[in-house]
């Protein structure tokens, strides 16, 4: 008997599996790749959690497809900010129970708590999700509460035993603390805060992006987890590195979007790397690279060569880079 998890790295869904693996069940973790949570270099952070639990780990990357049929028409709308949950959830369990036949697998669990959030872990929204995943023979099971719900086919069958789930529900985190005290789990991510989608700050960037292109790609959601975002006065997009990491990441995953404001060699300049939409008209233009030279080291009483594109603009850096704040996309 084998099951695949929907798994987060959070403590609900490490304990969801640890109650299945000990009943003798084989378990991959399956951690959805939306572009909307844990980076990619921190994949490997949770196939040791998953593995701390007994089971395997894969990633599925459904970036592309989560772009095009579920965050923009979600059927049940979005919480607070720009988080479709009962959709998201709903197209996890459907993927999942569709690769269900290729992983050899048997059934589906999850983390979930009856009642601990609001849109999506709702008995009404547990309902949805399974018409959404389509889950015709009722193979998703939430080991966390399932005595809380009716028996699914793996329970009914007696592939597990449902005496051994528990019944967890609401908000209350101290069973599940208690239970990774006792099987000595100390590793695992902190609730809530896994997914971009639920905070404002970037469900703002998500907004602003929407009202000057439809077209959000993948490359486009990579962006807009990087530098500090401008609109600017005339409704070009200018992206200045916060950092040397933002620096190196938005030089990698080049952006035919954006074109690099560069400096010449022969300045020296040292700072942000900064990127400006391809639409810009030349005020704009003029505008982002006196503050691109802002944000760098230059002196600020000097002339310099800028280019952006196939444009050369000769410009001073602005004295004063707090300029910047009123077009910050906040």
């Amino acid at each position: 008997m084998k099951a695949l998890a929907l798994f987060s790295g959070g403590l609900d869904s490490m304990l969801a599996i640890k109650l299945i693996t000990d009943q003798g069940v084989k378990v991959t973790a399956l951690h959805f790749d939306t572009g909307f949570g844990p980076d990619s270099d921190k994949f490997r952070v949770l196939e040791r959690r998953a593995r701390l639990v007994g089971a395997d780990f894969k990633v599925v990357d459904i970036r592309n497809e989560y772009l095009r049929d579920v965050l923009f028409s979600p059927k049940y709308g979005y919480g607070k900010q720009f988080n479709p949950c009962i959709d998201c959830h709903g197209y996890m369990f459907y993927v999942a129970l569709n690769m269900l036949k290729s992983e050899n697998a048997d059934f589906i669990i999850s983390g979930e708590v009856l009642g601990q959030r609001p849109m999506s872990q709702r008995r009404e929204a547990l309902s949805q999700v399974r018409k959404l995943a389509n889950d015709a023979d009722d193979l998703v099971v939430r080991p966390m509460c399932a005595k809380l719900l009716a028996p699914t086919k793996p329970e009914r069958e007696g592939w597990i035993d449902r005496e051994k789930l528990l019944d967890i529900s609401g908000r209350d985190r101290k069973p599940q603390l208690a239970l990774a005290r006792q099987w000595g789990i100390e590793d695992y991510a902190t609730p809530g805060g896994g997914c971009l989608l639920t905070i404002d700050s970037f469900a703002v960037k998500i907004r602003d992006y929407l009202k000057f292109d439809k077209d959000m790609r993948k490359i486009d959601v990579t962006w807009l987890k990087l530098g500090r975002h401008l609109r600017l006065k005339n409704g070009a997009k200018l992206i200045i590195g916060r950092d040397e990491a933002d620096n190196n990441a938005l030089e990698e995953n080049q952006n035919d979007k954006f074109n690099a404001i560069e400096f010449n060699e022969k300045d020296d300049i040292v700072g942000a790397r900064s990127f400006l939409s391809i639409n810009a008209d030349n005020d704009d233009k003029e505008f982002a690279a006196r503050l691109a030279l802002a944000y760098t080291k230059a002196p600020k009483d000097k002339l310099y060569e800028v280019k952006i594109g196939d444009e050369i603009l000769n410009v001073m850096p602005f004295e004063d880079k707090s300029l910047a704040q009123v077009f910050f996309v906040k």
